[in-house]
């Protein structure tokens, strides 16, 4: 039940479009899969966690000072959708909080783990490079549009509320 499941949630997942069945099948292999309760944090800012995060089911939010006064969700992160590749890539520490907003499934998959597909399925690890280079393009292009859409209001609005 939980390898299906495993693979059923990584064939949902913008990490496996480039996948052939067999290649999802051995990256599903390299995968753990996670339930969370709302409220449960799966990464805390500040910690070191070298796990690129797949969701499933449920929503993620990445939140700066989780459980804190100032608290503020970023983004929310919905299934199918890639979270922590950047920390999973270069081993920074988290700069934000994943915690879930509902109940929530998860697959994980640790840099240790994909590295060790290097020397058996070099071609999984391409794609998974692939997967992680387009989601990181999608954010940076949301960012330069939100970017534009500021600096237009701005300039209209003279900087006025």
């Amino acid at each position: 039940m939980t390898d299906a499941a495993i693979l059923e949630g990584l064939s949902q997942s913008k990490l496996a479009v480039e996948l052939k069945d067999a290649e999802r099948r051995v990256l599903a292999g390299a995968m753990q899969l996670r339930d969370l309760k709302h409220g449960e944090v799966l990464v805390r800012e500040g910690s070191a966690d070298d796990h690129l995060y797949v969701v499933v089911s449920g929503v993620l939010g990445v939140v700066k000072g989780a459980g804190t006064e100032a608290e503020v969700t970023l983004n929310a992160i919905r299934p199918g959708d890639v979270v922590g590749e950047l920390s999973f890539l270069d081993g920074a520490t988290r700069y934000a909080s994943l915690v879930a907003l509902s109940d929530s499934r998860v697959l994980g998959l640790s840099r240790a783990s994909l590295e060790a597909l290097l020397d058996t399925d070099p071609k999984v690890v391409y794609h998974v490079m692939r997967a992680i280079v387009r989601v990181v393009h999608d954010i940076q292009k949301r960012l330069s549009m939100q970017t534009a859409e500021l600096t237009n209001y701005l300039y209209k609005t003279h900087g006025r509320y």
